[in-house]
Parts: structure tokens; C-alpha cells; sequence
């Protein structure tokens, strides 16, 4: 049986792990929200509504917009998990690729709302933030698994 007397022990890093998180909130909950509420109030899209209808003549654009926040939401469960697990053992790199991560959905969002779809790829630099969180994550978990086998 594995047994780990490793206690967690938080140092200063850390903290740049905790601040991408509350980053991550404003940017994805906060700033997106806004910007898809000002969306619907420049295109006349009205709630429960998620989507325009595709005859109306600015339906694209706020499409975009509400598309790139829909995205980004639904990436964004997996994208906490990684940075928490990755940030507990490796806070340094986990805050970096973190950083490129967020950095890159906000490119990605910015990019979608031009309207034109094919402009959110400004942002796919984010992918290169969450694999290294994931590498991360796996490594982790190989330096745990290992002694087992030993």
C-alpha cells in the first residue's frame, strides 16, 4: 500500500496560483458577461433568447460574441482543475501556463467577437497554457504512482 507523508505546505507562489483563479472568475464571469450584455443590447437580443435567429441581420456578430463566452465557459471547469492540481506541486509553472491560458481565451474571445469566426484562432496559443497544466497533472501523478511499482 502507498503511503504519502508529504504534507501540503504553502508557500508565496502559491498566491500566483490563487490570483489567476479570482482572474479567471473576473475575466470569464465578469468581463465576458458584460460584453456579451452589451452585446444583446447593441443587436436587440432579448433573454431567454441564447442565440439570434440566423434571418435577423446582425445575428452573426452577436453570435460571435455569445459563441466565444459559451466556449470559454465550457472550458473553463477542466482549465480550474489543471491549474489547482498542477499548482499545488509546481505553482511557478503552473501560474505561467496559467497566465498563457487566460491570455489566450482572452485573445480567443476578443478575436470570435470581431464577428468573424475564423478570428478566434488569435487565441489558440491558450491550448499551449492547458496542455502544459495537463503535462503537469500527469507528471504529478506518475512521481505519485512510481514508488508503487518499485
Amino acid at each position: 500500500m502507498f503511503e504519502s507523508s508529504t504534507l501540503l505546505e504553502l508557500r508565496p507562489a502559491h498566491g500566483a496560483v490563487l490570483a489567476l483563479l479570482a482572474g479567471g472568475f473576473a475575466v470569464h464571469n465578469v468581463w465576458m458577461s458584460l460584453k456579451v450584455g452589451q452585446a444583446r443590447k447593441k443587436f436587440g437580443v432579448k433573454y431567454p433568447a441564447l442565440y439570434e435567429d440566423a434571418t435577423k441581420p446582425n445575428a452573426k456578430a452577436f453570435n460571435c460574441v455569445q459563441r466565444a463566452h459559451q466556449n470559454s465557459l465550457e472550458n473553463l471547469p477542466s482549465f480550474y482543475a489543471l491549474l489547482l492540481v498542477a499548482g499545488i506541486r509546481y505553482p511557478v509553472s503552473a501560474s505561467i501556463a496559467g497566465a498563457v491560458a487566460l491570455v489566450g481565451r482572452i485573445a480567443y474571445f476578443i478575436g470570435y467577437s470581431t464577428g468573424e469566426p475564423s478570428a478566434r484562432t488569435r487565441g489558440a496559443f491558450t491550448h499551449l497554457g492547458v496542455i502544459a497544466l495537463a503535462g503537469m497533472v500527469a507528471r504529478w501523478a506518475v512521481e505519485l504512482i512510481a514508488p508503487a511499482f518499485e
